[in-house]
């Protein structure tokens, strides 16, 4: 995996790897992989955040699905690949919910598809190839230069391939959008928009109607975490958000996300990021 991938936990044994959300790395990425490479002894894997891989010469698209297990052996191996990973977060408001959320959005709803083997396979026509390949790399200039406006220039190119993955999956995602479970939507709707008030386990629980253990277990089953778990990857989401505004204090960007006690805000903010809030806000 790139530096911009890392382990976080295990999910029944299985590493999930989630995006580095640190302040100097940029929300997308490239890596180049030789088919050697592809080839090579990549186990079994789950990624917390959205990947495609695309092999160039055959025009091969893998939608890698969130919080499903990858089998390597469903991608081919024949060709030199290049894997394009992002933080949801790049594309603004939109993508900062929790991924279960995000089959109501347009360009992220490819990647909740649980297609077994945890990859959809897509062809990219071949006069789009060129596009294609020209977009990545791209992205990789934009990543490796870093002249001025190289994240909103990555995100641009970003915003181009998602839109032509979502074209190419619009018949696949179809039949998967009319399948989506709606108790986990209610769920994940209510954290969207209670996220910002004071919000617990058991306020979600009541709102779907379960108890709170029930609910967990659901939950826990079908996504890996909790439902605290998504209560906070959402805070968090919008903190690291709010601290791009040196003028807002800390406390403020602490009320904003349902959370009055700013330090246990800082302390739990540095305990999913490895930083206070205030040196995060610094290496901005």
């Amino acid at each position: 995996m790139p530096e911009a991938s890392r382990p976080v936990r295990y999910q029944a044994g299985v590493p999930v790897h989630g995006y580095r959300t640190d302040p100097a790395s940029l929300p997308v990425s490239v890596w180049r992989l030789a088919a050697h490479e592809l080839a090579g002894d990549i186990g079994p894997h789950i990624h917390d955040f959205p990947a495609l891989l695309y092999l160039h010469r055959t025009g091969e698209v893998y939608v890698v699905a969130i919080g499903h297990v990858v089998d390597r052996t469903t991608v081919s191996t024949v060709d030199e690949a290049f894997a394009v990973f992002f933080d949801p977060a790049a594309l603004g408001d939109d993508g900062r919910g929790p991924w279960p959320a995000w089959c109501a959005h347009p360009l992220l709803f490819p990647f909740v598809h649980g297609t077994a083997g945890g990859v959809l396979r897509l062809r990219v026509p071949e006069d789009r190839r060129g596009l294609w390949l020209d977009t990545i790399t791209a992205i990789d200039n934009e990543s490796t230069h870093r002249q001025i406006g190289h994240r909103q220039a990555a995100q641009a190119h970003l915003t181009v391939l998602l839109i032509d993955v979502a074209r190419l999956a619009g018949d696949v995602v179809g039949d998967l959008r009319r399948s989506n479970e709606p108790m986990l939507a209610a769920v994940f709707d209510i954290i969207e928009q209670r996220y910002a008030q004071s919000l617990s386990l058991r306020d979600v629980a009541r709102a779907v109607s379960m108890t709170p253990g029930h609910l967990t277990t659901v939950v826990r089953r079908r996504t890996g975490r909790t439902v605290q778990d998504w209560i906070t990857e959402r805070r968090m989401a919008e903190a690291r958000a709010l601290l791009a505004d040196p003028d807002l204090p800390i406390a403020e960007i602490a009320r904003r996300i349902g959370m009055p006690d700013p330090g246990y805000f800082a302390r739990l903010f540095r305990r999913n990021h490895g930083m206070a809030p205030r040196r995060w806000r610094s290496q901005l």
